[in-house]
């Protein structure tokens, strides 16, 4: 009789791999889970838990860094240019090859800065908590940066022959670049150049401002250990947390059914009258995008629903995919908006006023959007359904816990039962029992932890771009950049009027190429200042950047939406151009009336004081 061979034992890797997820998954959990305990235990006891919040703060720095290293793992890291989609196949390996270098290079100079960044932190023997150090958790930057150099070296090249020399070639490079005295004029322009490049050929978003930031401290002699403090001092920001949180929450909803029961509530209320599914897609939109703060997600998750409903209802396809291209930007100024806390973090305003700011110009343009559209399916014969009570009936109570969830999220957020973090931490809690407890959506541990594991590796994503970024940002403050741009707009720009419009012309060439949470982090800093001069008020201020960075998402050619609309519904860039083209023009309208009517962003803030 022949036995049954033994189960093959996982490789070392599939064991690295698989204790990754576990600590991303585990760092998320404890983040959602400490809060919650927290308001439980101060509700009922009249106690708390010490030193939850640094703990809370601290697990957002492993999981950032944990999240960065499997988005590597992937090579999925967040990138800034597509330039590499439109070459061909020899040119496309060699960018990648090329981009992978550059990337290499700027990692391992971080891993070592973040390797003086720790040695320093622990001579001081700072605590974490209950006598815990504190330096070992801090050591996973640079063991994150560490995994980041060789996955991004192991993606360089599909052969291991190009991957070693890719490897040999960063080593050699980065070890001279560390080693040399720091160089004047040329050296530094061409160092500059190169990171350049690298980013136009693909490399991520992180390399282009890490790199900026390492050669101008390399030109200026400054110790770079200073970059992965302004990374590690951002990322245990007390009001930070609410991002990954929040982001939890969304990807809960968008990976289980709940689009569609919520598609199917909004379908049932709203389907019979004129322009309903536009209203539909417009809500579901603005719902996800709010939630899971990637207007991208909301696209590749809910095209193939919205799309086929659309043209249902009366629409041509060209019409479908402008509307729910446009309208997965929209998300942007509800909140509990993901870009909208960031902006508060940096813009130092306090986040309950950015939310009130915000709404009012989200509404105006998610209503300008329905009525443009509402108006083109019109002129098309849109059909409509007639209203069945007993389905819409039987569609809300399917979908009811989903439609309690923001009642959840503000009434935390803004009825003074829990801060910012708590409310996000409340929000996440609730959206893990709704679908994975009640609803059964993942029914087992394993799909639980996918889940958390695609949250993870977009927030580590994010959260390694705000890092490095801050470096970058705190040096072009220590140069004076914003106090010296204030004051050549001022010069430059008399009338406030005139600011208001070259700065919306900037601020949409910014939407378009630039990720908008590495926006937020290297332009508010600058950008406050100079609005300060012209006597802005912070809030609308914000509202305005906001504004036009959801703009930005669907500018012809450059757009991110456009190329996520492109991928999603195998169209070409100019298809998906011409078919945004007229919500793009509707949208900027609804930018310039937020811009000259401040009234819409401070009216709610104002009520509440």
């Amino acid at each position: 009789m022949k036995l049954p061979r033994a189960a093959a034992r996982p490789s070392p890797l599939r064991r690295l791999h698989d204790a990754e997820d576990i600590v991303l998954a585990v760092a998320l959990a404890a983040m959602a889970l400490l809060p919650v305990i927290e308001i439980v235990l101060r509700a009922t006891l009249h106690i708390g838990i010490a030193a939850s919040t640094s703990l809370v703060q601290h697990l957002t720095l492993v999981s950032g860094m944990a999240g960065a290293a499997v988005a590597a793992r992937s090579d999925r890291l967040l990138s800034l240019s597509s330039a590499r989609l439109l070459m061909s196949g020899t040119q496309r390996h060699a960018a990648k090859w090329l981009s992978s270098i550059v990337a290499v290079i700027v990692t391992l100079l971080l891993c070592v800065a973040a390797v003086q960044f720790v040695l320093a932190e622990r001579t001081a023997a700072d605590k974490l908590a209950y006598g815990f150090p504190l330096w070992p958790v801090q050591a996973c930057i640079p063991v994150g940066f560490a995994l980041m150099a060789l996955r991004i070296c192991r993606h360089a090249a599909e052969n291991w022959r190009g991957q070693v020399l890719a490897a040999l070639a960063s080593a050699v490079i980065a070890i001279a670049f560390a080693l040399l005295i720091p160089p004047v004029g040329l050296t530094m322009w061409a160092a500059l150049i190169t990171v350049l490049l690298a980013t136009i050929f693909g490399a991520p978003i992180y390399v282009t401002l890490g790199g900026a930031a390492l050669i101008m401290f390399w030109h200026m002699g400054l110790p770079i250990a200073a970059i992965p403090l302004d990374h590690y001092h951002l990322v245990v920001n007390p009001s930070l947390p609410a991002i990954p949180l929040f982001t939890l929450a969304g990807y809960f909803l968008a990976e289980g059914k709940a689009p569609q029961r919520l598609l199917r509530v909004c379908n049932a209320v709203v389907g019979s009258v004129p322009g309903g599914v536009v209203v539909v897609t417009v809500f579901v939109s603005a719902f996800f995008t709010a939630f899971t703060g990637a207007s991208g997600v909301t696209i590749l998750a809910l095209g193939a629903l919205l799309v086929p409903l659309i043209q249902g209802s009366g629409y041509s396809e060209h019409g479908a995919v402008g509307l729910v291209t446009s309208a997965g930007s929209l998300g942007v100024l509800f909140p509990p908006s993901l870009p909208v806390i960031l902006y508060a973090i940096v813009a130092k305003v306090p986040m309950g006023d950015m939310f009130l700011g915000a709404f009012l110009p989200g509404v105006l343009m998610a209503v300008l959007l329905v009525l443009w559209a509402t108006r083109t399916a019109g002129r098309r014969g849109a059909k409509r359904q007639a209203f069945d009570l007993r389905e819409a009936t039987v569609a809300i109570l399917d979908a009811k816990w989903e439609l309690l969830l923001p009642v959840v999220a503000f009434v935390a957020l803004f009825g003074g039962i829990a801060t910012p973090v708590e409310a996000s931490a409340v929000t996440a809690v609730y959206a893990f029992i709704t679908q994975a407890v009640i609803h059964r959506e993942f029914p087992t541990s394993r799909d639980v932890l996918r889940v958390m594991v695609e949250c993870g590796l977009l927030v580590g994503g994010v959260l390694l771009i705000l890092g490095v970024a801050l470096g970058f940002t705190n040096y072009l403050v220590d140069a004076q950049v914003p106090d010296r741009a204030a004051n050549w707009a001022q010069q430059a720009l008399p009338s406030r009027w005139l600011f208001l419009l070259v700065l919306n012309g900037f601020l949409v060439l910014v939407g378009c190429l630039m990720e908008i949470f590495a926006a937020i982090v290297v332009v508010v800093p600058l950008l406050v200042p100079v609005g300060t001069a012209f006597g802005l008020d912070p809030v609308h201020l914000g509202v305005i950047f906001l504004a036009n960075m959801e703009l930005g998402f669907l500018t012809p050619l450059v757009g991110i939406n456009v190329f996520f609309a492109s991928y999603r519904f195998g169209k070409t860039i100019g298809e998906v151009c011409r078919a945004v083209a007229s919500y793009f023009a509707i949208m900027a309208i609804g930018v310039l009336a937020i811009t000259y009517l401040p009234q819409l962003s401070t009216a709610l803030v104002a009520l509440r004081k």
